[in-house]
């Protein structure tokens, strides 16, 4: 997963899987999610980003092996 702040359009995606998205949509004003040609969400692109408290991300429970791949 990437995390990405893009200043000139303010911003912030949210890159879930290295392929290739196909459709995008749109599921509340300003967030938009892309999806892979099976449906599965591959991005999510969030707009008006300076005005989310971004000071502190947290993750918790997250389910990765030991050396860091997925389980």
């Amino acid at each position: 997963m990437k995390i990405a702040y893009y200043e000139e359009t303010d911003s912030l995606y949210i890159d879930l899987s290295a392929g290739p998205s196909v459709e995008s949509r749109e599921v509340s004003p300003g967030v938009v999610i892309d999806l892979d040609g099976d449906g599965n969400i591959t991005g999510i692109d969030i707009d008006h980003a300076s005005r989310l408290d971004l000071a502190e991300v947290a993750l918790s429970a997250l389910p990765l092996a030991r050396d860091g791949a997925r389980a």
